[in-house]
């Protein structure tokens, strides 16, 4: 199906999100719709997919103009949205899940339901287990049954929002794969991302939104710093790698065992100094998670000791561990790290102490607008949170972290971030270091992992491995490591 955008427009407020957007997608291909935080992509996507309408403009579906007024109308028309975030209901099975997404909810044949699920996890080579609970599955499984269930819904037009974050490069590879299935059986698939080495890895065109704007398209073969130009209207480098000069040991563990319903660590040794940061690399389900949440009191351990500033803390709760001058970021930024229906405003208001029963909310407002501004959050003191793009949502969880502080515990730091706002993000990371923080990490990019860590753990199936230098391992020892190859190796101190 051939879709084309002419003259679309969206404003919300003083933000022109989407400004004269005017391009055309052909059937069967894969459009990548590149852009920086902010860009107007997402905007674009939900005016398409029904959650949002434009102010003006039209689209039109093989040449025949469309009025789309809601996902439902959307879905007739075999329109389907992937979002950041699956759109499904964690504390029920797979099946039910299923079910419940269907145009007729629960009052549907359950059995030929999960025959027709079947069949399409074998056409994909998926394999999703249809009684277990969605919350025991992986990013990369959650997305894989949303696009099941669109399918199954009848979608000829697929929208995948940022797709790859927060997924293993197996899962990722996994993905791309279904995809070019999909685009071969003549599906059109558009593929909204910031990040390069996807756009140049699977799509078969590209545009470049800016500011709202877009800026310019382009086919095969991929020039990727020109790319970078019409993203951000420059060139963009990282920085010379730093490494640290340890100071004293903030966190230490003690053959620390944590466990799940799913999953086991054991023995887990470490020590954490000033000014030191540590990434925790592996896939997805491998238990980083769980260790780091332990060294925040999220998760108790079984077994071992957490001490923190040489003062055991082991099952204590995180608000002894915020005594200590320890912050923890969670990955879920509206789940966990936000509160959807307060404003920007609100939020550093409840991120602060008061010393006063009454709120001075000028006083807030100034102290919000000072947020913004540090961390180029693309939003206005009363801005609500859950309007924010996914980007912008982080960045605005970092702004929160109080000061000062000696341990960062960040999962994902720049998930959902551009090249220009991960480079940033770790400036003001790695300014907090060099003051005397130590920061823990966990990241599914094996380039972010090797570039900002001083020290690395390793984590597959439940094994912790010991420290690794971040600036004498590789790229390709990482991924052996955390593909379970090179264990042997490990353990014997040969890596």
């Amino acid at each position: 199906m051939d879709i084309e955008f002419r003259g679309i427009h969206k404003t919300f407020g003083s933000v022109h999100a989407n400004d004269d957007i005017t391009m055309k997608v052909p059937s069967g291909s894969i459009q990548g719709i590149l852009g920086e935080n902010g860009a107007g992509k997402s905007t674009l996507m939900k005016v398409l997919s029904g959650f949002i309408q434009a102010d003006r403009g039209e689209i039109l579906l093989d040449g025949m103009p469309v009025q789309i007024n809601s996902p439902e109308d959307a879905i007739e028309h075999g329109i389907g949205m992937l979002h950041q975030d699956p759109l499904d209901f964690p504390p029920m099975k797979v099946i039910d899940s299923f079910l419940l997404g269907g145009k007729s909810g629960f009052f549907l044949n359950r059995s030929q339901v999960t025959k027709t699920l079947k069949n399409l996890q074998e056409e994909f080579n998926f394999s999703i287990d249809l009684d277990e609970y969605i919350d025991a599955l992986t990013v990369g499984e959650r997305q894989q049954l949303e696009i099941l269930r669109l399918l199954w819904l009848g979608a000829n037009i697929l929208i995948l929002d940022e797709p790859t974050t927060g997924i293993s490069a197996i899962q990722k590879d996994r993905l791309f794969e279904t995809l070019h299935i999909l685009a071969g059986q003549g599906k059109t698939i558009i593929f909204v991302t910031h990040k390069l080495e996807d756009v140049e890895k699977l799509c078969n065109h590209v545009v470049v939104l800016r500011r709202g704007k877009l800026v310019g398209k382009t086919d095969p073969p991929f020039d990727v710093d020109k790319l970078v130009t019409m993203m951000f209207g420059k060139q963009i480098k990282m920085a010379e790698r730093q490494d640290a000069i340890p100071g004293k040991v903030v966190l230490e563990l003690q053959n620390v065992a944590v466990e799940d319903y799913r999953l086991q660590i054991k023995g887990a040794n470490l020590q954490v100094c000033e000014r030191e940061v540590i990434g925790l690399a592996g896939m997805e389900g491998s238990g980083q998670p769980l260790l780091l949440r332990a060294c925040a009191g999220f998760q108790r351990p079984t077994t071992g000791k957490v001490f923190v500033h040489g003062k055991d803390l082991t099952g204590k709760a995180y608000h002894h561990y915020m005594q200590e001058q320890v912050a923890f970021v969670p990955a879920s930024r509206i789940e966990e790290g936000l509160f959807p229906g307060l404003s920007l405003t609100e939020h550093f208001v409840l991120g602060r102490d008061h010393q006063n029963a009454f709120i001075n909310w000028e006083k807030s407002q100034k102290m919000a607008q000072a947020g913004i501004d540090e961390f180029n959050i693309y939003g206005k003191p009363d801005t609500m949170v859950e309007s924010l793009s996914g980007g912008n949502q982080q960045r605005a969880l970092l702004s929160l972290m109080r000061m000062p502080l000696s341990l960062l515990l960040i999962e994902h730091p720049t998930r959902g971030l551009d090249v220009e706002s991960a480079i940033y993000i770790w400036g003001k990371l790695k300014e907090r270091a060099r003051n005397g923080t130590a920061i823990i990490f966990i990241s599914s990019d094996l380039d972010e992992i090797l570039h900002y860590s001083d020290r690395i753990l390793v984590f597959f199936a439940g094994q912790v491995s010991p420290p690794l230098k971040a600036s004498s391992t590789t790229v390709d020892q990482l991924g052996q490591l955390i593909g379970g190859r090179g264990w042997e190796t490990l353990k014997q101190g040969q890596l």
